[in-house]
């Protein structure tokens, strides 16, 4: 059911599932998809008695900037600064938070920074905090290739494209991003409604513009920034899921080299079959890492 809540910056839209009393499980979209991702987890949490609150980030769907004076960004403070916000706004003191792609970014942000309101983390992709001081070393050339849309997006002609065929650009990173899931049209316009937020394209740019340090952000996020170029740590349980047919988590690094930002409990699960949009792909898998994360702390 689609509910909104305000905060400071956001009236943000999200679906819930099953009642406000269930322990609380927030699950957080990327770009570019939108709640549909988590239609089959949240149902799978709620039978197990689980509140799951689906929000739309900032620049999709329903949610709307409260203010005209805001700066339509994307950068990851604003993403994790959006999540905590939400939290106070539902009154939910501490929740196992779930995401991937933006989403799993806010979530490790929220994870790393306010440890003391996250149960237990499920990410795709391992840490996803970006490291913005680094953007300009080059990544061995078929991550780059795996990137084009990232390049593409720094240019007044990338930012055209998405504004003029959202759609289809999107679609194509679908299917690029999980070649082995067959989705159908159907599928994809549930998403792609949420493409026609009147800030999708600004606050899209914005984001993959900021994280290669070529604009500027928002000084609201001064502060959460500066944090998180230390390169926190996640000191709260985690599982870390990959997609062994995700066609871009190369740009991420790897798998490899995750592990050591963690430590408060630590399992990575590679699932086969999955590509990036690992929990619409492959939903009882992700439900039962949040059920794992809930067992837990429940010992």
């Amino acid at each position: 059911m689609r509910h909104h809540v305000s905060t400071p910056v956001l009236d943000i839209a999200f679906d819930q599932y099953a009642e406000p009393s269930g322990w609380p499980v927030v699950l957080l979209h990327g770009f570019p998809y939108d709640v549909h991702v988590y239609e089959d987890v949240g149902p799978l949490l709620a039978a197990q008695g689980a509140r799951v609150v689906v929000p739309f980030l900032r620049g999709y769907g329903d949610t709307r900037y409260r203010h005209a004076a805001t700066l339509r960004s994307g950068q990851q403070g604003a993403l994790g600064a959006d999540l905590l916000a939400l939290l106070d706004a539902l009154n939910i003191e501490r929740a196992i938070l779930g995401g991937h792609d933006w989403g799993g970014r806010a979530a490790c942000i929220v994870s790393a920074l306010w440890p003391e309101r996250v149960a237990g983390l499920a990410t795709v992709n391992g840490y996803n905090i970006q490291d913005i001081a680094g953007a300009a070393k080059p990544m061995p050339p078929e991550s780059e290739h795996r990137a084009w849309y990232v390049f593409y997006f720094q240019a007044e002609r990338g930012r055209r494209g998405l504004a003029e065929n959202r759609r289809p650009l999107c679609r194509l990173l679908w299917q690029l991003w999980s070649p082995t899931w067959a989705f159908d049209d159907a599928t994809f316009e549930r998403s792609a409604a949420a493409f026609d937020n009147p800030d999708f394209v600004e606050t899209v740019i914005h984001s993959y513009r900021h994280r290669h340090g070529l604009v500027a952000g928002d000084p609201a996020y001064e502060e959460i920034e500066r944090r998180l170029a230390a390169r926190p740590s996640i000191g709260v349980p985690t599982v870390h899921l990959d997609g062994l047919d995700d066609g871009v988590s190369a740009t991420y690094g790897g798998s490899s080299r995750h592990a050591e930002h963690f430590t408060g409990g630590y399992e990575h699960r590679q699932v086969e079959g999955a590509g990036h949009n690992l929990p619409q792909e492959k939903p009882a898998v992700f439900a039962q890492a949040i059920l794992d994360l809930r067992g837990m702390n429940s010992r």
